[in-house]
């Protein structure tokens, strides 16, 4: 089998499995993209198939995160007003969010006594995989490591973020989206859409700002360490 259709292939029907799951069973902890990766791990280690020949199609689906990302402006272009009336909270909420999320891995970092490549690899882990990667990148940070941090955190949240609403009691919608956004990137997205078209809304403005707002955070930390 040519290896670009073996691993569309086999991203495609541990995906579609990992949903029917999920679906099945509707267990947050049972989230489909946490099921597909162990069973494409399982896979390769199971019938000893080299990383390579997997990710040769696993590209191709990486091409399609950054479009992706930028089809969330959609709804938030439905939702332009109810932006316009708590501009300065968003702001505030996302760079708040942000910040805390850089801090906590500096210092929790530090405090385990992590090298600096280690550190700038794991700053990024909060903010979708397109920037995450560059700057990750172009600061001297490991990209295979930043990657799985990235998506670590994103289907840890994703995980909890439902539990941590309704323990903390928050049903604005505004808020929903902007808290799931800022710590859950793309994958809390998708969570937060699910909950309604505002909170995936301004879920997907708090990617963007997130995003910017952590890669300005890193690009001025990364002189320091």
């Amino acid at each position: 089998m040519n290896d670009q259709l073996f691993g569309v292939l086999i991203s495609t029907v541990a995906y579609a499995f990992g949903m029917w799951l999920f679906r099945k069973t509707k267990l947050p902890f049972l989230n489909p993209l946490l099921i597909a990766i162990i069973l494409i791990i399982s896979v390769l280690l199971i019938f000893d198939i080299p990383y390579e020949k997997y990710n040769a199609g696993g590209q191709i689906i990486s091409f399609f995160l950054a479009p992706a990302t930028v089809v969330l402006a959609v709804p938030l272009y439905r939702q332009f007003e109810l932006l316009k009336r708590h501009l300065i909270p968003i702001l505030i909420g996302v760079i708040a969010g942000s910040a805390t999320a850089v801090a906590c891995v500096l210092g929790l970092s530090k405090l385990v006594g992590l090298d600096r490549e280690m550190i700038i690899s794991l700053l990024p882990k909060s903010i979708t995989t397109p920037m995450g990667l560059s700057i990750s990148e172009s600061t001297g940070g490991n990209v295979s490591i930043t990657m799985m941090a990235i998506l670590i955190t994103g289907v840890f949240r994703v995980v909890i973020c439902p539990y941590i609403l309704r323990w903390t009691h928050i049903k604005n919608s505004v808020a929903k989206g902007i808290s799931i956004g800022t710590s859950a990137h793309a994958l809390g997205t998708s969570k937060a859409l699910e909950m309604g078209e505002v909170e995936g809304a301004m879920s997907g403005l708090a990617i963007g700002l997130a995003g910017i707002t952590t890669v300005l955070i890193i690009s001025v930390l990364v002189n320091f360490l």
